[in-house]
C-alpha cells in the first residue's frame, strides 16, 4: 500500500535527491509546507516570512519499507538539535520537521523522536505536526539534483545506501551465562576491558566474506569489506557498518588518552578507534579484539538471521 509523509530537513534539493535513492520511495515532490499563506513562491518563502518549510513530500510502498524505517534514514541526515539552520543553510524555512497525513502515523513518529532523543542531551528540535498546507515549489527545484548533478547539497546522498540495523533488537545475555558461555579472555575483554594479545587473535588474519558481530548480542558491527591489513597485530575496520552500532568513551588508563569503542546495545569493551587509518577509507582505525567479535561466514547470514544484510555484501 502507498503511504504518504511529509519530511523538512534543510534544502530540500539535497532531501529529495537523498530519499529518492532509497528502495520503496516510489514519487517524491519539493514543496513549501505548514505556512501561513497559499500559494507562495521561493521568493516569498525566502523573502517575505511566510513560515513555510522547505518540505520534500514523499510517497512509499509500505510493503517494501516501513515508516520506521524511512525516519531512521530521516534522522541520519539531520541535525535534530538545531534551531532553523541544516548545513550552511539559515532561516525557519530550513527547520526540521515532520508533518503527518493520518493519525496511525503518531505513534510511529513518537517512538522515532524518544529512540532519537535518547542520544542527545539537548532537546530534540524537530517539529511533529498534522500537515497543515503544501504547495509544490517550482519546476526548477523539483529532481533538482538529477538535472544538476554538481549543483549544491547539504547532505551526503550515500547515507542512502548504507544498511539499517536496529540495534533494540539485539540484546546481551545476563553476567551469568556470559560466564558460562564465554571463554575466560573473551568475558575479560569484553567486560573488564582487557586487550587480547596482539597477533595471536582469532580474526587478526581472517578476511574470508561475512560480518562481525557482538559476542554478547550478536548485533552487526563490522562488514569484511570495510577490514584492512594493518599490521597493528588486531583486527582493523575502517568503519562500522551504521555510525551509531558503536558508541565511544575516552580511555585514559596506562597514562595516554585513547578513544575506547564500546557496541551500542550491550554496552562492551570491543577496542579503540584511531586516526592512522588509509586515508581513502576514511583516515580511521577501529582496532578491535577478535575477543569480542564473533565471525559470520557469508553463506551461513541467511540461517542465523542476517540475510537483511546480504544484499550489502559484494
Amino acid at each position: 500500500m502507498i503511504d504518504r509523509i511529509y519530511l523538512a530537513g534543510g534544502c530540500f534539493w539535497g532531501v529529495e535527491g537523498y530519499f529518492k535513492k532509497i528502495e520503496g520511495v516510489v514519487d517524491t515532490a519539493c514543496g513549501y509546507a505548514n505556512g501561513n499563506s497559499e500559494n507562495p513562491s521561493y521568493e516569498d518563502v525566502c523573502l517575505r516570512n511566510t513560515g513555510h518549510a522547505e518540505t520534500v513530500k514523499i510517497d512509499f510502498d509500505d510493503d517494501i519499507i516501513s515508516l520506521e524505517d524511512l525516519l531512521i534514514y530521516y534522522f541520519r541526515i539531520i541535525d535534530p538539535i538545531s534551531v532553523n539552520k541544516q548545513g550552511n543553510d539559515v532561516g525557519i524555512q530550513y527547520r526540521t520537521g515532520i508533518y503527518y497525513t493520518n493519525e496511525t502515523q503518531i505513534s510511529v513518529i513518537e517512538s522515532a523522536i524518544i529512540r532519537e532523543q535518547s542520544k542527545h542531551t539537548e532537546k530534540i528540535a524537530v517539529e511533529v505536526l498534522p500537515l497543515k498546507n503544501f504547495y509544490n515549489a517550482e519546476e526548477y527545484h523539483q529532481d533538482y539534483l538529477d538535472k544538476n548533478p554538481n549543483g549544491y547539497c547539504h547532505i551526503n546522498l550515500n547515507l542512502a545506501d548504507e544498511p539499517i540495523v536496529r540495534s533494540e533488537d539485539y540484546k546481551k545475555d545476563d553476567d551469568e551465562v556470559l560466564k558460562n558461555r564465554l571463554t575466560a579472555l573473551q568475558y575479560d575483554v569484553t567486560i573488564n576491558a582487557a586487550t587480547e594479545r596482539p597477533f595471536d587473535n582469532e580474526f587478526n588474519s581472517n578476511f574470508e566474506k561475512g560480518i562481525y558481530v557482538d559476542i554478547t548480542s550478536g548485533e552487526p558491527l563490522f562488514f569484511y569489506t570495510d577490514k584492512f591489513e594493518s599490521g597493528c597485530g588486531w583486527p582493523s575496520f575502517s568503519k562500522p557498518i551504521q555510525k551509531d552500532l558503536v558508541k565511544y568513551e575516552e580511555d585514559l588508563s596506562f597514562g595516554r588518552r585513547r578513544i575506547e569503542v564500546r557496541s551500542n546495545s550491550a554496552d562492551i569493551h570491543l577496542g579503540h578507534v584511531f586516526n592512522d587509518g588509509p586515508m581513502e577509507l576514511g583516515g580511521l582505525r577501529y582496532c578491535i579484539n577478535s575477543a569480542a567479535l564473533r565471525f559470520i561466514p557469508f553463506h551461513k547470514m541467511e540461517e542465523e538471521g542476517y540475510g537483511y544484510l546480504i544484499k550489502y555484501l559484494p
